[in-house]
C-alpha cells in the first residue's frame, strides 16, 4: 500500500495469481475498484505470471514556476512506491506509483536486459492492460474517439466530438473507438478525472477503451489507420525507458479544477529561446471567413487590435496565395507600426490529411521548417497556428515536438488546431501556447446547433478539457449575429457578459478576442474597457461553485487582482450565494451582470460580513466580479 502525504488517499497494489491490480480509497471510501496493471511488449508479456522481486518507497517533492497555465507556481508532494517484477521468462519491469493528496500517477519502467541471449537496447510496447474500474453508479462526462480518416477532408480524429452529461458507464461509445482523454466521472461519493501526461516524441498518445463490465476502461493505443495509415500504432522506446504517466485525480470538483498533476510529473525538454509574451489576438476568419484573407481586410483587424490594445492579429489560411509572401512582410511591418504582431496559420500537411488550405509543405520536414521559420523571424512574426494533424501515433507526436523545437529557435510561439490534446506540453515546451482539441468556436459559426450547445460546452470544459491543459477555444464572440454585417444568419445564443466572462473561465495565455471592426461602434464603453484590460495569464485558480455542463463560477488571480467569472447553461435564472474569501468583508466590487432581459450592466456588489455575496446569473448568461 502507498498513501498520500495526508493519509487520506490510499492505493493498494496486489500481485495475487501472478497478475497486478491496484485499487484506491479516499477517506475510507472506495473510489477505484481493483483495476489491472501491466503491458505487453516485444520482449515479453508483463500482464501475467508475474513475480514481485522487491519494492522501494520514498517521498517525492518538487517546486516549480510555470508560464501560461492556471497557476504560476506549484508544489508537488507525493509518496512513491516502485515495484520491481519479473515474468515467467525472467524479463524484468517496474511499476512506479506516486500518490499525492488527490492524485494517483503511475507508469512502467523497463530496464536494459538480455532477451534470448541478446542485450536488448530497445523495445516495442504493443499494448497496455492498464485499466480504471470505477464503482457502480458512476456517471460519465466523456467524449468519444472517432475513427481514422474521417471528418472533413479526412482530418479526424481531432478531439472535436461532443461530450456526454451524466451518462451511464455502460453506454457504448458513438463510433466504437472508445473515449478520449481527459475523461471526467461522477462517482457515488465524489469526482474522478482520468488523463495522461508526458507524451512527446517518446511515445504514442493513448485514449480509453469502451467500458467493460468488471474491468472498466482500459488504455487503448491509436488505430492503425490514423495518420493516413502511416507509422506504427504501438510505441517504440530505447532501453532503459518508460511509458508516460497515467493520472487519476480524485475528490471534489475543486480538487479536479485546481489540480496541476499534468505539469507536476514532467520536465522542460529545452530552454526558451526568448521571453515569450502572452496576450490577446484578433481573428478575421471566424466570422468573415476565407474571403477576409486579403491585405485590406487584415489591415482592418490589425487596426482593431491596435485600438483595443491587443498584442496580436492572426492571419488564417490561404494567406500565401491570397496575400502573398511579399505583402505579408509589408503587412507585418504595418502591424508592428501599430504596436501589433502577426501570427500566421499553416497546414501541418505532409501525408496525414487531404486539407487543401495553404501554406502547405512548410511544416512537415526539418528543411522546410528551417527555411520558413527563418523567414518569419526576419519579418517579425511572433507565432504560428498549425492545423490538421492525423491522430495520436508516435510518428505524429514526433511532428508536434519537432515543430515546437524548431519554432523555439526562431522565437515563435505555437498553437495547434485540428489536433490531439496536449499532455504536459506547457511545461515540456516553453513556446507552446495551447491546442484546440475541442469542438470550438468555428462550429458556433458553422451551425446553429453548436451555438445552442455553446453554454453547455463552456460550463463543462473548466472541469475536464481545460483543467488538464490550455485550450484555444478560438474566440470571445461579441457580434450578436454570426455574420459580417451583424444582421443576418443565426444569432449568438449567449449574452455579452457570458462571452466576456468566458475570457476568464477559458484558460490560454494567448487568448482570442473575436471582436469585429463593427464592435468598436456598437459595444457599451464598459465592455470595451473590460476587454482592453483582460489578463490572459494567472497566478492562482480556484473553483467557487459549479456543476459540469450546468454552471461554473471560477476565481483567478492575476498579480494582486482577483477576477471571479461565472457562466450558466441553465434555462432559468440561477441564484447562488458565493463565498468570496479573496475579497474583503464589506467591500464594494465591480459587478458585470446581465439584467432580467439579458442586457449587460455594470453595477456594484457588496460582500457581506460572512464574506459572501448573493448573485443571479441569467439563462445563457454570465457574471464578472472584480475590484
Amino acid at each position: 500500500m502507498v498513501q498520500s502525504p495526508s493519509g487520506q488517499l490510499k492505493v493498494t497494489v496486489s500481485d495475487a495469481g501472478g497478475r497486478l491490480h491496484y485499487s484506491a480509497t479516499l477517506n475510507g471510501q472506495q473510489v477505484l475498484e481493483p483495476s489491472a496493471l501491466g503491458l505487453k511488449t516485444s520482449i515479453g508479456d508483463f500482464t501475467r505470471d508475474l513475480t514481485l522481486l522487491d519494492t522501494k518507497e520514498q517521498p517525492v517533492e518538487s517546486h516549480y514556476q510555470m508560464r501560461g497555465t492556471k497557476a504560476s507556481s506549484a508544489c508537488y508532494k507525493a509518496n512513491q512506491i516502485v515495484l520491481n517484477l519479473q515474468n515467467k521468462d525472467q524479463m524484468r519491469f517496474s511499476v512506479v506509483m506516486q500518490v499525492s493528496d488527490h492524485d494517483i500517477a503511475f507508469r512502467y519502467d523497463i530496464p536494459r536486459q538480455k532477451f534470448q541471449k541478446k542485450d536488448m537496447k530497445r523495445v516495442r510496447i504493443l499494448s497496455e492492460a492498464s485499466s480504471f474500474n470505477l464503482p457502480d453508479g458512476t456517471t460519465t462526462f466523456i467524449s468519444p474517439q472517432i475513427g481514422p480518416e474521417t471528418g472533413w477532408e479526412q482530418t479526424k480524429p481531432s478531439y472535436e466530438e461532443t461530450y456526454s452529461a451524466d451518462a451511464p458507464m455502460a453506454t457504448p461509445s458513438q463510433y466504437g473507438h472508445g473515449y478520449i482523454f481527459p475523461a471526467l466521472f461522477h462517482l457515488p461519493n465524489g469526482w474522478l478525472l482520468l488523463n495522461e501526461t508526458g507524451v512527446g516524441s517518446n511515445y504514442c498518445g493513448a485514449h480509453l477503451s469502451d467500458y467493460q463490465v468488471g474491468n472498466g476502461y482500459t488504455i487503448a493505443y491509436p488505430d492503425p489507420g490514423e495518420n493516413n495509415g502511416f507509422g506504427s500504432a504501438f510505441a517504440a522506446i530505447p532501453l532503459p525507458g518508460q511509458t508516460p504517466w497515467r493520472t487519476v485525480t480524485i475528490g471534489s470538483l475543486s480538487d479536479i479544477v485546481e489540480t496541476t498533476i499534468s505539469y507536476d510529473l514532467v520536465e522542460p525538454r529545452y530552454a526558451p529561446n526568448t521571453d515569450y509574451q502572452p496576450g490577446r489576438y484578433t481573428w478575421s476568419w471566424l466570422i468573415w471567413q476565407d474571403n477576409s484573407i486579403n491585405y485590406d481586410d487584415q489591415v482592418k483587424f490589425i487596426d482593431l487590435a491596435s485600438a483595443m490594445g491587443f498584442e496580436y492579429c492572426l492571419v488564417d489560411n490561404w494567406w500565401d496565395t491570397q496575400i502573398g509572401r511579399d505583402r505579408i512582410a509589408e503587412l507585418s511591418k504595418y502591424a508592428q507600426s501599430k504596436g501589433v504582431h502577426l501570427l500566421l496559420w499553416y497546414n501541418s500537411n505532409g501525408f496525414a490529411n487531404d486539407a487543401p488550405q495553404g501554406p502547405r509543405d512548410c511544416m512537415n520536414t526539418a528543411i522546410a521548417r528551417e527555411r520558413e521559420m527563418k523567414w518569419m523571424q526576419s519579418i517579425g512574426i511572433k507565432g504560428i497556428k498549425v492545423d490538421f494533424f492525423g491522430g495520436d501515433k508516435q510518428e505524429t507526436m514526433r511532428l508536434y515536438e519537432d515543430i515546437l523545437s524548431d519554432a523555439n529557435r526562431y522565437g515563435l510561439q505555437v498553437v495547434f488546431h485540428g489536433c490531439t490534446i496536449p499532455r504536459g506540453w506547457e511545461k515540456m515546451y516553453p513556446n507552446y501556447v495551447a491546442s484546440e482539441a475541442v469542438l470550438a468556436s468555428e462550429n458556433v459559426f458553422f451551425n446553429e446547433g453548436a451555438a445552442i450547445r455553446q453554454p453547455f460546452d463552456l460550463t463543462l470544459h473548466p472541469f475536464c478539457r481545460n483543467t488538464t491543459a490550455s485550450m484555444d477555444w478560438g474566440g470571445i464572440i461579441m457580434n450578436k449575429y454570426l455574420s459580417k454585417d451583424n444582421k443576418s444568419r443565426h444569432t449568438r445564443k449567449t449574452t455579452d457578459i457570458f462571452e466576456m466572462a468566458s475570457g476568464i473561465t477559458m484558460q490560454t495565455s494567448v487568448q482570442c478576442v473575436a471582436m469585429q471592426p463593427n464592435n468598436l461602434g456598437e459595444l457599451p464603453q464598459f465592455e470595451m474597457d473590460f476587454l482592453r484590460q483582460l489578463p490572459t495569464t494567472w497566478d492562482e485558480t480556484c473553483l467557487i461553485d459549479g456543476y459540469p455542463g450546468k454552471y461554473v463560477v471560477l476565481a483567478r488571480r492575476h498579480g494582486q487582482d482577483w477576477y471571479v467569472a461565472g457562466l450558466s447553461a441553465e434555462k432559468q435564472p440561477l441564484t447562488l450565494t458565493l463565498t468570496l474569501p479573496m475579497f474583503n468583508k464589506g467591500e464594494a466590487l465591480q459587478y458585470y451582470v446581465d439584467n432580467k432581459k439579458g442586457e449587460p450592466t455594470l453595477t456594484t456588489l457588496k460582500v457581506d460580513k460572512k464574506g459572501q455575496a448573493k448573485v443571479t446569473i441569467q439563462p445563457n448568461g454570465g457574471l464578472i466580479i472584480k475590484r
